[in-house]
């Protein structure tokens, strides 16, 4: 009996003044080395491992099919700083940049482990500014960790 995994988008939101090292390596395995670097994984045990260690660094929740389009689409880069490409695409083995969204929403594939992608969006601070304080959690009406589906609006403001 297979479980169906879920995409996160999971963005930094805090720098990385007075942090614990082992907070810092945590966020390093997850290529956020800066502020406002989102990048996408699925819903395995250790990566919820790792979310939860860095919880009040970081925001995450299930991204939409169309928040993944757009990531991908404008902000998405290959090694050398260049946008994904048809071409790349094909080679890959994708017809379009649909395509390879979907099968990263359904977690047949590892965003991260696509060859010369870069496994980061590098994102703009959020337009309005955060919608509450960075240093609290978002159940305390903050801006740090869980967030469900309401990552797809940050992302969007960020975009």
């Amino acid at each position: 009996m297979t479980e169906k995994r879920k995409c996160l988008a999971v963005i930094r939101v805090r720098g990385s003044s007075g942090v614990f090292h082992e907070i810092l390596e945590t966020l390093k395995m997850l290529h956020l080395t800066r502020n406002c670097h989102a990048t996408l994984i699925d819903d395995r045990p250790s990566y919820l491992g790792m979310l939860r260690k860095v919880q009040n660094q970081v925001t995450w929740g299930e991204v939409s099919k169309d928040s993944t389009v757009q990531l991908l689409r404008k902000r998405g880069k290959l090694v050398g700083n260049k946008k994904i490409t048809e071409e790349y695409l094909k080679e890959i083995g994708y017809k379009s940049l649909d395509d390879l969204a979907d099968a990263i929403h359904k977690t047949e594939v590892e965003f991260t482990h696509l060859p010369n992608v870069k496994p980061v969006f590098r994102l703009h601070p959020p337009k309005k500014g955060f919608k509450g304080k960075v240093k609290k959690s978002y159940a305390a009406g903050g801006v740090t960790g869980h967030r469900g589906e309401a990552i797809d609006n940050l992302i969007k403001r960020m975009i």
